[in-house]
């Protein structure tokens, strides 16, 4: 199938001709003559949009953007509500969102030194798209679970009949 494929890349808007599902420069596109799928990316690693959705769906960021909805956090309270993160992680996960503009940081010049995180308003749309994932995940928490258990069953089962097949073989 070919197809044309509207770019948009950091550069302006161009058009690409896309062949057997391959793209020439990574970009966040969209088809021309595919409604069923009005917006795709390339999943090559130097694609932007790849970069941020990498950033905000890892768990610490996820986390950390829920506990921030609605209210300003200090550093330790951070640490303290979300279980498992080092000291170092979060500082990562909290430099991160602040350089893609999901949380601001500010600093109180006093002793000992007092830093707050928030929320920017960009952040605060994220919050809402986190929200639905939460809603999705607790509305069907228990299918994810059997479909688990399900698979988990057939591959015991694949590993006890290749384990007899190779003892068989061996006699």
């Amino acid at each position: 199938m070919v197809g044309y494929y509207l770019c948009v890349t950091t550069s302006p808007v161009t058009i690409r001709r896309m062949e057997d599902g391959t793209l020439n420069s990574a970009t966040h596109c969209r088809g021309t003559d595919d409604a069923n799928y009005p917006f795709q990316w390339d999943a090559r690693e130097d694609c932007e949009v790849r970069h941020i959705l990498n950033r905000i769906a890892d768990k610490w960021s996820l986390l950390t953007i829920a506990l921030l909805e609605g209210r300003t956090m200090r550093f330790s309270e951070l640490q303290r509500r979300i279980d498992g993160i080092s000291q170092r992680m979060l500082t990562v996960t909290l430099r991160q969102l602040e350089r893609d503009g999901l949380v601001r940081r500010t600093v109180y010049p006093v002793v000992p030194p007092r830093v707050d995180y928030e929320l920017t308003p960009l952040g605060a749309t994220l919050h809402e798209t986190i929200q639905a994932l939460v809603t999705w995940t607790e509305a069907h928490q228990n299918e994810v679970a059997t479909a688990r258990a399900r698979y988990d069953a057939r591959a015991q089962a694949e590993r006890n009949r290749e384990a007899v097949s190779s003892s068989n073989t061996m006699t």
